[in-house]
């Protein structure tokens, strides 16, 4: 090409979520591999850190000015991976990210929807909106059925949807040296005789009937099964309050992770886990891209999307947790430890290939075939 093609990526990034963070890594470092010569810039809530973690220019999320600015440099707008297109945790982000295709449709540019969960959307005129948005994409890719089947549902097009998965799961495992190093610094116990849990929690209450449950869980895991517990905060500012007081209540049967990480550290971190139990959904992609057998809590349909994706199940909703089912499952998990991976790592692969859509359909709305443009 004669210039650079400029493309701005819009999504939840620069908030201290890790696994947002990581779509951001896994987007960038696949367009890079797959199309020559591009400019890449995101919409960011903590530009400077965004600029300097991932390598690309990035502008404030809030700055009117700015996201006009950018969307006008732009050739092509990105609407990145994670549940932007939802009204469950905010009624007011769906419009934001609508809004973000609307301004790249009055400029005159065109927009991809890149392997997104969509829902759930709740508001009727959220849906009529979503819908009449989307179906002026210039390309939709979602990471699962639910999510096509809602858009059907809604009035897009079937035919208009492909489906591939998370973009996480396209990171490279990390050297699991790097993750052993934090856990002694962080004081998680690396010798014993049980295994080594990871708890990676989403809950916004420090004291809930979920929390009594875990703790309950822990104190049977380490009573049955010798088992030391690392409590793993993936959205660091909303997951570390609950990591600390799950462990001021159980003293040294858990021990929170006291810093924050970026995607390599935390990779390595849960893959010297035996088992990880996640809330979190990244937690879990996380956990399938280590192939580290895995127990899903699900508080979103994205996480049973994600387990159905692995031939596998959650456990339970949050709201129906219970220690005794948990035990139940972990002990399950711990004997058929090596089937897990080997249906973990199967399905893994499976959903890495069909990722590759993305970049095929971007390659394509740019004119490019054969790394040459058409």
């Amino acid at each position: 090409m004669g210039k650079p093609y400029r493309i701005l990526i819009s999504g939840y990034y620069g908030f201290n979520n890790i696994g947002d963070d990581s779509i951001l890594t896994a987007v960038t470092d696949s367009l890079r591999n797959r199309i020559p010569d591009i400019e890449i810039t995101a919409l960011s809530q903590s530009p400077e850190s965004t600029s300097a973690r991932h390598g690309v220019s990035a502008v404030s999320r809030k700055s009117p000015a700015a996201i006009f600015g950018a969307a006008r440099r732009a050739d092509l707008l990105i609407s990145g991976g994670g549940s932007l297109l939802q009204d469950v945790t905010s009624k007011k982000s769906i419009i934001y990210y609508l809004a973000i295709m609307w301004l790249a449709l009055l400029l005159g540019k065109k927009f991809f929807i890149y392997s997104q969960g969509i829902g759930p959307i709740n508001s009727n005129m959220n849906r009529r909106l979503t819908a009449w948005t989307l179906k002026k994409a210039a390309g939709i890719v979602v990471r699962d059925e639910d999510s096509k089947d809602l858009l059907s549902r809604i009035g897009v097009p079937e035919g208009r949807v492909i489906v591939t998965a998370d973009p996480v799961l396209r990171v490279k495992r990390a050297d699991l040296s790097i993750g052993r190093a934090i856990l002694e610094r962080e004081g998680v116990p690396l010798e014993g005789a049980g295994p080594l849990v990871g708890m990676a929690i989403r809950e916004p209450k420090v004291k809930s009937e979920f929390v009594d449950e875990l703790c309950a869980s822990i104190e049977r895991l380490g009573a049955s099964h010798a088992a030391r517990v690392a409590l793993i905060p993936f959205h660091f500012s909303e997951d570390l309050p609950v990591a600390l007081e799950i462990e001021s209540r159980l003293g040294g049967r858990a021990t929170a992770i006291k810093n924050k990480y970026l995607t390599e550290e935390m990779l390595s971190i849960i893959g010297n886990m035996d088992v990880l139990t996640g809330v979190r959904l990244h937690s879990l992609i996380y956990a399938a891209v280590m192939g580290v057998p895995m127990i899903a809590v699900s508080y979103d349909p994205k996480v049973n999307a994600f387990m159905h994706s692995l031939e596998m199940k959650a456990l339970s909703l949050v709201k129906d947790f219970s220690s005794d089912y948990y035990m139940e499952e972990f002990d399950r998990t711990l004997r058929d430890a090596e089937k897990l991976k080997e249906r973990i790592g199967r399905n893994t692969r499976k959903l890495v290939a069909k990722l590759d859509a993305n970049e095929e359909m971007i390659r394509a709305i740019i004119g490019l075939e054969d790394g040459r443009e058409k």
